[in-house]
């Protein structure tokens, strides 16, 4: 997934602040968000030596700490300052600089929220409220070596889009099958309004799995396999690159792999990626470059937030084109 940005927006300086141990307690913790708009984020908040700090996910993008973290009372307060280019006169492009205020308050387990920007004119935009659920802490990691697989799903059967459908029903579909292989070519036309492309997603729903699947990604290419369509498995030419959270097989901006095991643009490649207790584990070209890590949240582009609930395997193509072929799943026996 490309980072996306509605501004052209640099995250200043996270300020840390001392916290009183006791009023931020129950706020430590991570957080399924369900944002304004319905999409899906999460926010993640920790005290270290007496400072508190957080991260948050907004719908789209990467995880990134925010700018502040305080508590005052019983209402937490985030605070995320960015910069930002807008039109002044005679069009030229001025740098504005960007607040926004996120207070938090819980009623037990839930998360009130509510939000607000400005840019220093004293006006206010913006305002919303949303909430969150917290996430029950992770289970240690399970035995791979015990955990019981049921038999082979083939999820494409190459030859047709049976089993799948669009995320967005409005969206256009640049999803066809040739030669047994699952494609996405999202064109756009020259001197055209840009078109939105979709994701394509299985029909069927899933708990904990392992799927295994080959795919092709062209020079310069960009998508990604959702697990549970929450968990983004990037898929991207990045093959020279070094290893980055943001590169071929990481969990985006989550778990960044071990090693790079990426093949150059154009050259078939093949992902084992096991889901089991809320821990991934990503082998990519027959090297291991993820190991029973956990998931502490939701990622990008994510369909919802609650990391409990079945979902589907999404293919991302709202980016570029991308193949995929042999896509087979095994879902664990509890």
């Amino acid at each position: 997934m490309i980072v996306k940005r509605l501004l052209a927006v640099a995250l200043l300086s996270a300020v840390a602040a001392p916290v009183a141990a006791d009023d931020a307690k129950p706020f430590i913790g991570n957080w399924a968000l369900t944002i304004p708009d319905g999409g899906a984020g999460w926010l993640g908040v920790a005290e270290t030596d007496g400072v508190l700090k957080a991260s948050i996910l907004w719908g789209g993008g990467s995880v990134v700490p925010v700018t502040s973290a305080r508590v005052e009372g019983d209402t937490l307060i985030l605070t995320r300052v960015s910069q930002s280019r807008r039109k002044a006169a005679a069009g030229k492009a001025a740098r504005v600089q960007e607040s926004e205020t996120i207070k938090a308050k819980l009623a037990g387990d839930q998360m009130n929220l509510t939000t607000q920007r400005d840019r220093g004119d004293g006006k206010v935009f913006g305002q919303a409220s949303f909430t969150g659920k917290r996430i029950p802490p992770l289970p240690p990691k399970s035995d791979l070596s015990k955990v019981r697989f049921g038999d082979p799903i083939k999820l494409f059967g190459g030859e047709n889009l049976d089993g799948w459908r669009l995320v967005e029903p409005r969206a256009t579909s640049g999803w066809s099958v040739k030669d047994g292989v699952l494609a996405n070519d999202p064109k756009q036309e020259p001197g055209q309004p840009r078109k939105n492309y979709g994701n394509l997603r299985t029909v069927q729903e899933f708990e904990d799995f392992n799927l295994k699947l080959e795919t092709n990604v062209p020079k310069g290419g960009n998508s990604g396999i959702y697990l549970r369509g929450i968990y983004e498995v990037q898929v991207d030419d990045s093959y020279g690159r070094k290893v980055d959270s943001h590169n071929m097989g990481a969990i985006y901006s989550r778990i960044c792999p071990t090693e790079a095991a990426e093949k150059p643009a154009g050259q078939w490649q093949t992902f084992d990626i096991t889901l089991v207790d809320r821990h991934v584990t990503v082998i990519l070209n027959g090297k291991r470059i993820i190991d029973n890590q956990p998931l502490l949240g939701c990622t990008g582009g994510a369909l919802w937030s609650d990391q409990f609930r079945p979902g589907p395997i999404y293919l991302q193509g709202d980016h570029t084109g991308a193949n995929y072929r042999n896509i087979v799943l095994r879902q664990v026996i509890k």
